[in-house]
């Protein structure tokens, strides 16, 4: 990726919502079945109404996709946390205004603020990387006769 853009921050936040939601959940250790698994007759398969259905879990590249996104978070203020964060988890502007205490407008401008600066740092990181390597290469050529 060439350049970070704040829809590109945006859409990356949102799939880490996701990929978090997707994750299984924590369980107490210890605990297990000892019956082995059977298969139920088809009078036995009719619909569980409180059964609760999970999506499938996510790839080992999705949890390391998430993980890179959570220490970006370490760059924003607490509360610009919260607004990109229930804004990746797709709350209505309603919910999220009324949690902040801000006009939608401003809240809006706010979340568009904490896209920017984690695009800053990011597009800062990149140039900054091509920015060693290419001072590297300059010190070669400056050692090979």
């Amino acid at each position: 990726m060439t350049e970070w853009t704040l829809d590109d921050v945006a859409t990356r936040l949102a799939e880490a919502a996701e990929t978090g939601r997707r994750l299984p959940r924590v369980r107490v250790q210890g605990y297990f079945n000892v019956w082995p698994a059977f298969v139920r007759d088809g009078w036995e398969g009719f619909d569980d109404k409180d059964y609760e259905y999970r999506p499938l879990p996510p790839t080992p590249e999705a949890v390391d996709r998430m993980l890179e996104t959570m220490r970006w978070m370490q760059w924003l203020e607490v509360e610009q946390r919260h607004l990109v964060w229930m804004r990746a988890k797709h709350y209505e502007w309603k919910f999220i205004c009324r949690r902040l205490g801000r006009d939608r407008t401003t809240a809006w401008r706010r979340w568009q603020k904490a896209l920017q600066l984690v695009a800053d740092h990011l597009n800062d990181r990149q140039t900054a990387a091509s920015g060693h390597a290419s001072k590297l290469e300059g010190q070669v050529g400056q050692c090979v006769p």
